[in-house]
């Protein structure tokens, strides 16, 4: 009795250490997938940055890294929140409160060939909204708040939150209403502004600074050594 009970003990460890692995290998091996560009969303409930997967969604992730670039989406704002589901960011042509120029709507206005891969739906992924014909998303997509595999291979993976999690986790626990298929918060949720940096040319940056000083510390032990061997 005392030894079955012993196994069952053991078996749920090994169960429980298994499943802790499995989810830090799929975050890594999602993590493998990033490319160097970041994207911040500045919102009225805090910041949420995300990266690309330029390997896994070409197509897309040029598209909605331009329309970044060109301030498509501030204030746009996210108008649906489904807790453990999805937290959508509405389509700019539709969503943004500052009017678009001609340039900024003729990037809106594309439609992308679907660019469905094997990587999952899980919490942080960003997928792309779209209607019923698989080639229609536009600007449209969606920050996963937990494991949908139903959208697997049915909607367009581009890339993943990287920062902001608590910023998520602050959207799911504001008050909703139901609205046919959508849950949708009862407050605007803004995109107050955006922002996009590189992360190797922030290490360049920083391996640029670190040279200076090297630079300028060798220069001085130069400086010493030829005043002291050339009086």
């Amino acid at each position: 009795m005392k030894k079955s009970f012993s196994n069952r003990v053991l078996f749920t460890f090994a169960l429980s250490i298994l499943c802790i692995f499995s989810a830090m290998f799929a975050e890594s091996a999602q993590d493998s997938l990033l490319g160097s560009a970041r994207v911040v969303f500045q919102t009225n409930y805090g910041d949420i940055e995300f990266g690309f997967y330029p390997g896994v969604a070409p197509q897309t992730v040029e598209h909605i890294y331009k329309l970044v670039r060109l301030g498509c989406y501030n204030t746009n704002h996210f108008f649906r929140v489904d807790k453990g589901f999805v937290a959508q960011v509405a389509d700019v042509t539709s969503g943004r409160t500052a009017p678009m120029n001609e340039e900024q709507r003729k990037e809106a206005e594309k439609t992308l060939k679907g660019e469905f891969s094997d990587v999952k739906h899980v919490r942080g992924i960003l997928s792309m909204g779209r209607y019923s014909d698989p080639d229609s998303a536009q600007s449209s997509f969606s920050m996963l708040l937990g494991d949908a595999p139903h959208l697997d291979h049915e909607y367009a993976i581009f890339g993943k939150v990287t920062k902001g999690d608590d910023t998520l986790k602050k959207l799911e626990e504001l008050p909703t209403r139901r609205e046919g298929i959508f849950v949708m918060p009862t407050e605007r949720i803004t995109i107050l502004s955006t922002y996009y940096y590189d992360t190797e040319m922030e290490t360049c940056q920083q391996d640029k600074s670190m040279l200076k000083r090297r630079l300028a510390a060798s220069a001085v032990e130069i400086e010493r050594q030829r005043m002291k061997c050339f009086p």
